[in-house]
Parts: C-alpha cells; sequence; structure tokens
C-alpha cells in the first residue's frame, strides 16, 4: 500500500520516526511530506533515510513530476502526525501553500490525522472547531492521548504512540487485509465491555475522606484500546479527573462515582449486559461506620480513633453473579509483605476472588500511581491452578495493548 506520511512541525515529530519504521516493517511504501517547520525537528536525511524516498516540502520542488499532485493521487492512506494546530487549520480551510496542504487538497483515499499540541491549543473552539469540520468531510480525526507535555505541563494533547497510530491510521481502509492489521483493530467488535477505573473515596465529614492515591489513568487506556479494538465501553470512573477522562469523552459511555457501594451498584446494575468485566479500579475495603455531619475539629491534644465497617467484596459479588456467562478480570497492586511476594499475592488473590484472569502490578513505595508507565503480569485461572499469561512494561497505552489482546482471547469464540 501506498502510504503518504505528512509531519507538521511540532516536537513530537521525533515520535513519528517510528511510525515510518512499524509501517515499513508491514511492508508499506512511505512518502514523508514534511512541512518546513517539521524539518527544524527531524531533518530531511532521516525521513529519506527512514522511508527510502525523497523528501520535499515545497510546491515548487521537483516540479517537473508534478509532485504536488501526483503524491496525493498516488496514496492509498494519508496520515499527518503530529497534526498540529496551524496544520488542522490550514486543511480546514483547504489552503495549499506548501507540498503538504497541497497534497491534502488533491487526496481521495482515506485522511488521518494525528492531533498533537498544548492542551490549551486542543481545547481552543477554534481547534475543536476546525476538527469538527474535517471529521464532518470524511476525514479521521485520532483523539490526542494524555499525559506529560513539553515541559512540565501534563493534560490531552500528547502524541498516541507509534504502534497505536499505525493500528488506527490502517484500521480505516477499506478492504485492507487482515495481516496488515495486526490482527486487532476488531478483535473486539461490538463486544459489550465494561471498565472500572479510578479510585474510591469514603466520606469522614463534609471535606474529608478516606481514599487512596489511583490517578485512573491505566482503566481509561485499557477503554481507548477496547475502543479502538471495535468494542462498546462503559467506564464506570471512581473521581476521575477531567483531563484524564478527555481522550474518551464522546467515544465511550463515562459513569461517574465516588464511593464503594457506589461503585457496587453500578457494577452490578451494568454486569448483566456486558460480556467482558474489567475491574482496574482501587476500591477501599472500609468506610468509617459514620459520617459526621459537620466538619470534624481537633479536641485538645487527644488523637482520634475512627470505626471502619467493611466495604462489599465487589470483585468476588460479580463473579458469584455473572462468573458462569461473562468474562471477568481482576487487578491486584500488592507491595508484597514480610512473608509473601507481590507476586504470590496476586496469585492467591486470582483464586480466592474466583475470576477468569487478574492482572497484576507491584506498587511498592507508591510506584506506578498517576504515572504515564508501567509493568503488569496477567495472570490466568485454570480451576485451582494459576498461570502466566504474558508480561507488558512500557506507557499505559502500550501496555493496555498487550493486556487487551491477551484478555479478548479469553471471550467465548
Amino acid at each position: 500500500m501506498n502510504i503518504v506520511l505528512g509531519v507538521a512541525g511540532g516536537i513530537a515529530a521525533y515520535k513519528v520516526c517510528h511510525v515510518v519504521r512499524l509501517l515499513k516493517e508491514q511492508g508499506h511504501s512511505v512518502r514523508v511530506v514534511p512541512t518546513e517547520a517539521a524539518l527544524k525537528f527531524v531533518g530531511a536525511p532521516t525521513w529519506e533515510a527512514l522511508s527510502g524516498q525523497p523528501v520535499a516540502t515545497d510546491v515548487f520542488d521537483h516540479v517537473e513530476e508534478v509532485q504536488h499532485v501526483n503524491v496525493g493521487h498516488s496514496a492509498d492512506l494519508v496520515i499527518v502526525a503530529p497534526a498540529t494546530a496551524d496544520l488542522l487549520a490550514r486543511a480546514r480551510a483547504g489552503m495549499g501553500n506548501d507540498m503538504l496542504a497541497a497534497t491534502l487538497l488533491v487526496a481521495t483515499c482515506p485522511v488521518v490525522y494525528v492531533p498533537a499540541m498544548h492542551t490549551q491549543m486542543w481545547q481552543h473552539p477554534a481547534t475543536q472547531d476546525n476538527v469538527a469540520t474535517l471529521r464532518a468531510r470524511g476525514a479521521h480525526v485520532m483523539e490526542p492521548a494524555s499525559g506529560r507535555l513539553t515541559g512540565t505541563d501534563s493534560g490531552p494533547g500528547r502524541l498516541p504512540e507509534p504502534a497505536d497510530i499505525v493500528e488506527y491510521a490502517l484500521s480505516q481502509v477499506e478492504g485492507l487485509p487482515s495481516t496488515a492489521l495486526a490482527g486487532t483493530a476488531t478483535a473486539l467488535a461490538d463486544t459489550q465491555v465494561f471498565i472500572s477505573a479510578g479510585g474510591t473515596r469514603e466520606p469522614l465529614d463534609p471535606v474529608r475522606y478516606l481514599g487512596n492515591r489511583s490517578s485512573g489513568k491505566q482503566g481509561v487506556a485499557l477503554a481507548q484500546v477496547a475502543l479502538d479494538m471495535g468494542a462498546n465501553v462503559t467506564v464506570c470512573a471512581a473521581n476521575v479527573a477531567n483531563d484524564v477522562l478527555e481522550p474518551i469523552r464522546g467515544r465511550a459511555t463515562i459513569v461517574p462515582v465516588e464511593t464503594t457501594e457506589e461503585l457496587h451498584e453500578q457494577c452490578v446494575a451494568h454486569g448483566e449486559e456486558s460480556e467482558l468485566i474489567i475491574m482496574a479500579a482501587a476500591v477501599a475495603d472500609y468506610r468509617p461506620a459514620e459520617i459526621a455531619e459537620h466538619k470534624m475539629k481537633k479536641s485538645g491534644d487527644e488523637g482520634m480513633t475512627l470505626s471502619l465497617v467493611q466495604n462489599p467484596d465487589i470483585l468476588k459479588d460479580l463473579v458469584a453473579r455473572f462468573g458462569d456467562t461473562k468474562t471477568i478480570v481482576g487487578f491486584a497492586a500488592e507491595t508484597g509483605s514480610d512473608e509473601s511476594t507481590p507476586e504470590s499475592l496476586a496469585q492467591q488473590k486470582l483464586l480466592r476472588k474466583g475470576c477468569r484472569a487478574l492482572v497484576f502490578n507491584s506498587v511498592a513505595q507508591g510506584a506506578v500511581f498517576g504515572d504515564d508507565a508501567t509493568s503488569v503480569i496477567v495472570y490466568e485461572r485454570d480451576g485451582d491452578d494459576v498461570r502466566e499469561r504474558v508480561r507488558a512494561s512500557g506507557t499505559k497505552q502500550e501496555v493496555s495493548r498487550v493486556v487487551m489482546e491477551s484478555v479478548a482471547q479469553l471471550l467465548p469464540s
């Protein structure tokens, strides 16, 4: 397949080098068309070496070949990554003031934009209007990832991982052989998937609560991958920040909750209609026996004694209700103990809960919570035995891809 890879002038251009490599490894012909600004981040020799084809940025380059028309005409797919706010605006306006813009004007094949920019640029009404217009015209605009941006800022606007870009882009080409799609783009087609994300909070009074440090990033990343694999996804979000949820907003059904009891109620309500249930939320095991009506005050030099009662075991209850008809996957964030390793505690939890599989990650010294990277082991239960299915390390998006591909294989054929 002939693929044109447009590169706009953003610092994320360096990650697109790996997109070229992945496409070439799958046997595609790749022609890189950068803007002049893009060459300030990654030079023409790099693009030519990776793609094996010449690079042109101006409509007056190689005029005798009429490149500003022929490159777009010969393309089976156009990918623009990163698609900056400026590039999206020029594409929406139909400008043809450089080689990439002209190529977009003449291309009749699927066009995929992969935005990457600062959060405020992405959320600006002008950019959102440009994206909506391009989509209305038939273009495909991939949602940006959420995470660390240039400098100290964090939020939606980060370029998705190269493997995710490739899979999303190739999935937009009708009739493309399944071997070129890496076999995952429709692995969960029309499957009803329920995912819990975040961490529950148990109020002590109108101000304070008992909670944990889960950000919900892993659950949201799992939802993104499930959506890309064709699933219908519901996410029960326990105290997940808006910027974390942004990548799935409008694509998944989001149900906000606060407490463990609220989460339990929604899990039961949505579990009946779901074929795959993934419990990624960090759930409080206990809640205060009483919630103070007013903010609690210090009294002298005395400490405070809290009376706690046990919360329902949501995962175990879901297994009891739906374990015979649904594929249920638990999560275990373990620190280990003096007597047991984190891995052994996770395996014990899998047998104790009775779910089909369990995703384990170590959180010793606060690792993983709120980070963009993680490392997991997926365990599978076979009666009273536990076996390791797969290990994965990398960004939470990359790990989610491995987890979802493994879990999809557990669903009834």
